[in-house]
């Protein structure tokens, strides 16, 4: 992997169990800024996933720029890392078992 989190940071984000303990955790560590910029680019890849819109289109329901959708298509499609695949994979997964 050419980029990696810092292993303290990545063990962290792994000790959380809980909702309420993620959200704590996000809101100390980030700015209000930071979160809704990454909550932005998570509703980027979630649209990208569904396959419904336009970049454009996916843009302007997310509040992003097509620049923000560009990159995250180009994450979910090209690159090594993954991130953005193995959790929206698991997060369907998730809610078909649960439903």
């Amino acid at each position: 992997m050419a980029r990696k989190a810092e292993p303290d940071l990545v063990d962290a984000v792994l000790a959380l169990k809980t909702r309420g303990e993620a959200e704590a955790f996000l809101a100390d560590l980030l700015t209000p800024g930071e979160v809704k910029a990454f909550a932005e680019r998570w509703r980027v890849a979630q649209l990208l996933d569904e396959g419904k819109l336009s970049y454009r289109e996916i843009a302007e329901k997310a509040g992003s720029s097509t620049a923000t959708v560009v990159r995250v298509a180009r994450f979910l499609k090209d690159m090594p890392y993954r991130g953005y695949r193995v959790v929206l994979d698991r997060l369907k997964r998730s809610r078909k078992n649960a439903a």
